[in-house]
């Protein structure tokens, strides 16, 4: 086991680099920065008077308030440029660095313009706003991934690896090395402009890195192994996560629809899943409220249909059908979809810094163990994203979720979660409540029928080793202390129960963060 989670931290730490390397501008090749200013300068680009961030190729209308775009003026650049022009012809050591100068200014425009891309599922939204499925996430999010433009037509790299030790607590806990893992790509296609195709690829080498069983998480439940339902362990993800296509249509500047396919996918049901959010994504653990929440962010078999209007921010109404059956024990076929489930969901994001979603789905089916169970979920989420500067950001996220299930009734899960980001140190935080039945926690029958909360609560640290420059690789370490009725002491022990782990955590730098620092590091050395 171990050797093969080395095999792949190098796989995975090499493909990263590469993808970094052949995105990166080269500054140092004779004649580049004149090949990129040529380029930059081919087309107007045009702006909102009101929304300056709002950059086009062409005329027309913003898409936040509707007014018509201007040209843009490009700015001055600095007084070295001045300098090098009253010089005329002749030739100074001030010439290189007011080039250096003008590089970095173009390369930043490069990052605001990349910033303003759209999203794969909806032209309309900004690519920051794209989380799971067709989930939103505050505008202001950051976005850790590489980005490649093919002409018009734009790939977008994701992913993550944490190889790490866990030790877990009590009489149910375990200690393991593994690394739990996934890596996606988005792309998209525009068809004129007011029409793209997107398509999404996720995929994990969980059963390969977690194994049939997945990993120790205290009081974790859902699906199964050996026909055996899992309890106090995280299932592992299956190898493909999502395949998805979707079509998108706009047809005003504040108005515009999209509809989405996947097999696997995700449909419009709760918020966008914990490896996504940006309040979740430096910690390695699923939450325990996953199977309140957003559990079905891996469903064989969805199709969505959503409305989004511009005004107010932004607000989408979608609904979709779905799969119910959650992905059977073998981690690496496609399940047979079904269709046999719905949901629909409201999203609003009335600011760059909040999104809001409330959701409702009709789940059939949902464990292969108990096929007559029928389960009704509600969920309520607040992401609240806040950037702090340069290289600085503070997210959070508070998720409500209720599952009403036959035979079972009602049971409550509530999350906050907050994660601070500062240079090269990150704080995390994650509390969390769950009402769990003695059937879901694979208890003795005479306890099978009662609820029992059971809570959880986390901390972590980490400090990137390397950062910024194509690929993140980040020390951490996390504690969490598990809180639970006395009632169950029979089956988890009287010690406290408690969890701690080591990690290293490896994704691509936040897009567009790594060139703009190269460039006025160069600048900078010519001073």
């Amino acid at each position: 086991m171990q050797k093969r989670i080395s095999i792949l931290i190098i796989t995975f730490t090499l493909a990263i680099s590469a993808a970094a390397q052949v995105g990166a501008i080269d500054l140092n090749r004779p004649g580049s920065e004149h090949n990129y200013e040529q380029e930059h300068e081919k087309k107007q680009k045009y702006t909102c008077p009101m929304h300056p961030e709002v950059i086009t190729d062409h005329p027309g209308n913003c898409p936040k308030c509707g007014m018509t775009l201007v040209p843009k003026e490009e700015k001055k650049h600095s007084t070295l440029n001045s300098d090098k022009s009253r010089v005329g012809t002749q030739h100074s050591p001030s010439d290189h660095q007011s080039d250096l100068s003008h590089q970095s200014h173009s390369i930043h425009e490069g990052h605001e313009m990349h910033m303003e891309m759209r999203s794969s599922i909806d032209l309309a939204d900004p690519m920051s706003r794209e989380g799971s499925g067709t989930s939103w996430l505050p505008d202001s999010s950051p976005m850790y991934g590489k980005m490649f433009m093919f002409d018009n037509d734009m790939l977008m790299l994701h992913g993550a690896i944490f190889p790490r030790y866990t030790n877990v607590s009590t009489r149910r806990g375990d200690d393991r090395i593994d690394a739990p893992n996934w890596v996606m790509g988005m792309y998209s296609h525009p068809l004129g402009d007011s029409t793209q195709i997107g398509a999404r690829l996720m995929m994990s080498l969980d059963p390969l890195t977690e194994g049939g069983r997945g990993y120790p998480l205290l009081f974790q439940t859902g699906e199964s192994w050996h026909d055996e339902p899992l309890h106090d362990r995280q299932h592992p993800h299956d190898l493909f996560d999502e395949v998805s296509i979707s079509l998108s249509q706009k047809f005003d500047h504040d108005f515009s629809s999209y509809i989405y396919f996947g097999y696997p996918g995700e449909p419009a049901l709760g918020p966008p899943t914990f490896m996504h959010r940006p309040s979740a994504m430096d910690d390695p653990d699923a939450p325990l409220g996953h199977h309140w929440q957003d559990s079905t962010h891996v469903t064989f078999g969805v199709a969505t249909a959503g409305l989004v209007w511009s005004r107010f921010g932004g607000m989408k109404i979608e609904g979709s059908i779905f799969t119910g059956r959650e992905p059977d024990e073998d981690r690496y076929d496609f399940d047979q979809p079904e269709f046999d489930s719905y949901s629909g969901r409201i999203s609003w994001n009335p600011t760059r810094n909040l999104a809001l979603q409330v959701s409702y789905g009709y789940i059939k089916s949902p464990e292969q163990l108990e096929p007559d169970l029928k389960r009704h979920r509600t969920t309520a989420s607040v992401i609240y994203n806040l950037p702090l500067g340069h290289d600085s950001n503070w997210s959070n996220t508070f998720v409500w979720g209720q599952n009403h299930d036959t035979g079972e009734g009602k049971t409550q899960s509530f999350l906050v979660e907050s994660d601070y980001q500062r240079g090269r140190n990150t704080v995390y935080l994650r509390w969390e409540r769950v009402e769990k039945s003695g059937h879901e926690l694979v208890l003795k029958p005479p306890d099978e029928s009662g609820i029992f909360p059971v809570s959880g609560y986390t901390i972590g640290y980490v400090r990137d080793l390397s950062h910024g420059n194509g690929i993140d690789i980040g020390l951490g370490t996390q504690f969490t202390i598990n809180n639970r009725p006395d009632t169950l002491d029979r089956y988890y022990s009287d010690d406290l129960g408690y969890a701690f782990e080591f990690f290293l955590r490896i994704r691509p730098s936040l897009h567009g963060h790594g060139a703009h620092e190269h460039a006025e590091h160069v600048a900078g050395t010519q001073k």
